[in-house]
């Protein structure tokens, strides 16, 4: 059975938010790899939690690419998480209206995918 628009879309909006994280991932590898790191655990341990979300991330995408509630449940928890982080963010001074969009954005727009899928794919009989 073919995916449902509104679960491609959302799939790929966790998709991409999984590849930033790679690639965040990525990023700090190549800093810690500089000696840019002022503890060596603590930026391991943030590159493994990255990566961790990574592979959530797309196996999140997977799952609703399948129709999976399980992967529409977790997408929303990320993507309230993002929203979360992004208003957090507006509290620092000077506001990073860059990290806020960046990270804003493409949660408010996962979410409203995801609750929007769930919803059109509420009335379908599912496959298992």
């Amino acid at each position: 059975m073919r995916a449902p628009g509104l679960a491609l879309a959302a799939a790929a909006v966790l998709a991409v938010e999984g590849l930033a994280l790679v690639v965040f991932a990525l990023i700090e590898l190549v800093g810690l790899g500089a000696g840019d790191a002022a503890s060596l655990p603590t930026a391991l341990a943030l590159i493994v939690l990255t990566l961790i979300g990574a592979v959530a991330f797309i196996a999140f995408a997977f799952g609703a690419r399948a129709g999976r509630s399980w992967a529409r449940s977790g997408g929303v928890v990320f993507q309230v998480l993002a929203i979360a982080l992004a208003l957090a963010s507006l509290t620092v001074q000077p506001i990073s209206w860059t990290f806020v969009a960046g990270v804003g954005l493409p949660g408010l727009i996962g979410f409203a995918l995801l609750i929007a899928s769930a919803r059109a794919e509420g009335g379908r009989p599912q496959e298992d």
